[in-house]
């Protein structure tokens, strides 16, 4: 069984660690800094295996360059069309990766960047920043069909499936959800249960795919029958399957 605690970064970013009981390798996910990750593998006496990352943005792999310095045997992994240069094993749609015993999948998600892709077996998803809890990633260089089909392809994982996102910024997207969903009782409660954690310093990530089928109305906005209060001035109105979820991002990129 694989133990995955939150290395904190920055503001509000998660590095997550990846180890397993009785041994003492390391994998971490988007280290956008170096600094915590050494602290933590002195702290644990752990060895660096490997480094996977999602997309390229800056806050996800400034530390790789730092980590490969001491710990050069460490492998990078990372998506192939990537602007990002610090990869040894690039990764595809389709590939898999062995992490400390266990079989994780590949899969491109294309939206908030052209590079991300996400790691993931049936009970586990590693998915950077395509999709937070009560929310999913800007799009800085994707479209909007392309996020639409990247969260489809994440809302087909096994509803138990817990979802390591890579930011902390489930207590602001709530404050959105219940603008677009007011009579969401699931977000009532759900939001409630989250400014007790943020209170107690309690991160609230992982969530899980159910949870967020609830709650998130970028994944519920999969379901034609989900309907949204949006503003006539973020409407779309093309009639096209991502009809709303274009509409809630862009509302939501003016909130």
């Amino acid at each position: 069984m694989l133990n995955i605690e939150p290395i904190h970064a920055y503001s509000d970013n998660f590095i997550w660690a990846i180890t397993k009981t009785s041994e003492q390798s390391l994998f971490v996910v988007d280290p956008g800094q170096a600094e915590p990750v050494i602290a933590y593998i002195k702290q644990h006496a752990l060895q660096l295996k490997g480094i996977l990352i999602t997309h390229h943005h800056w806050d996800h792999t400034n530390g790789v360059e730092k980590l490969k310095q001491i710990y050069p045997d460490a492998i990078v992994y990372g998506p192939k069309n990537s602007p990002f240069k610090g990869t040894d094993v690039k990764l595809i749609q389709g590939d898999n990766l062995n992490i400390l015993g266990h079989m994780f999948n590949i899969t491109e998600t294309p939206g908030h960047t052209l590079d991300h892709i996400c790691y993931y077996t049936d009970d586990i998803l590693f998915c950077g920043d395509t999709l937070f809890s009560a929310g999913c990633g800007r799009l800085f260089e994707g479209t909007p069909t392309q996020m639409f089909q990247s969260l489809q392809k994440i809302s087909t994982l096994p509803a138990t499936c817990k979802i390591y996102c890579t930011h902390e910024y489930t207590l602001d997207n709530l404050t959105f959800a219940k603008t677009v969903e007011p009579n969401n009782v699931n977000l009532t409660q759900y939001l409630k249960e989250v400014i007790h954690k943020r209170n107690n310093d309690i991160n609230t990530i992982p969530t899980s795919l159910c949870v967020e089928f609830k709650i998130n109305p970028f994944l519920r906005s999969l379901n034609p029958d989900n309907q949204f209060v949006i503003p006539n001035e973020f409407k779309n109105t093309n009639n096209k399957p991502e009809s709303s979820f274009t509409s809630l991002r862009q509302y939501k990129d003016n909130f």
